[in-house]
């Protein structure tokens, strides 16, 4: 089978943005991640900062996040609230990079916005939350939360928006093609093994 897409679905902390980057330049496969948030943020005319927060994580953790900000409101685009308008439009986008060419697209449901396509691969990348949580404050510093608060709380938002849009469970491993653990296998090891698998070696 020869793959020309690859999505990365990702826990916050575990390497996943890392690891698509880098298969996407061994692969010579466009990579979208800020890139596709620049692109919604054209066609939406959204700040790219907000599509950066509100297209991949839910207002809160509460799977009822999205009723509160739909009812008793008026739809905002085109009969629509701004969270559902912003989904669909990610989608066009995505539907639309995958037409161009060989690419690694990161996170925003692109593994079930492609799921038709049989050229697709996708992976999630874990690890345990100790692993994350050293990784976070490493890389992006100490703040006011604890790491594992900060972990909870994106990977709950994403958690919910993902459930809201697809109706899958975030992170079951029957809805990907693998699920790698960063701390168990590295990062590149991560990168090498998804290399082999897109080349068929």
């Amino acid at each position: 089978m020869a793959y020309r897409i690859i999505t990365i679905s990702r826990q916050f902390g575990s390497g996943g943005r890392s690891i698509g980057h880098k298969l996407a330049e061994r692969l010579g496969f466009a990579y979208y991640d800020k890139e596709l948030v620049k692109q919604v943020a054209t066609v939406t005319g959204f700040a790219p900062e907000y599509i950066e927060e509100k297209g991949e994580y839910a207002p809160n953790r509460s799977k009822l996040s999205y009723l509160f900000t739909t009812v008793g409101t008026a739809g905002v685009m085109n009969g629509m609230s701004a969270a559902d308008y912003l989904y669909t439009m990610q989608r066009k986008v995505i539907l639309d990079l995958a037409e161009k060419g060989d690419c690694v697209i990161v996170g925003r449901c692109a593994d079930y916005i492609l799921r038709d396509r049989e050229d697709t691969f996708n992976a999630f990348i874990h690890a345990p939350t100790a692993y994350r949580a050293e990784r976070i404050v490493r890389l992006y510093g100490e703040s006011e939360q604890s790491p594992e608060k900060r972990l909870s709380d994106k990977d709950g938002k994403r958690r919910v928006n993902y459930e809201h849009f697809t109706g899958r469970k975030w992170g079951a491993a029957e809805n990907y093609d693998i699920c790698l653990n960063t701390a168990a296998i590295g990062e590149d090891n991560c990168v090498e093994l998804l290399y082999r698998i897109v080349k068929g070696e």
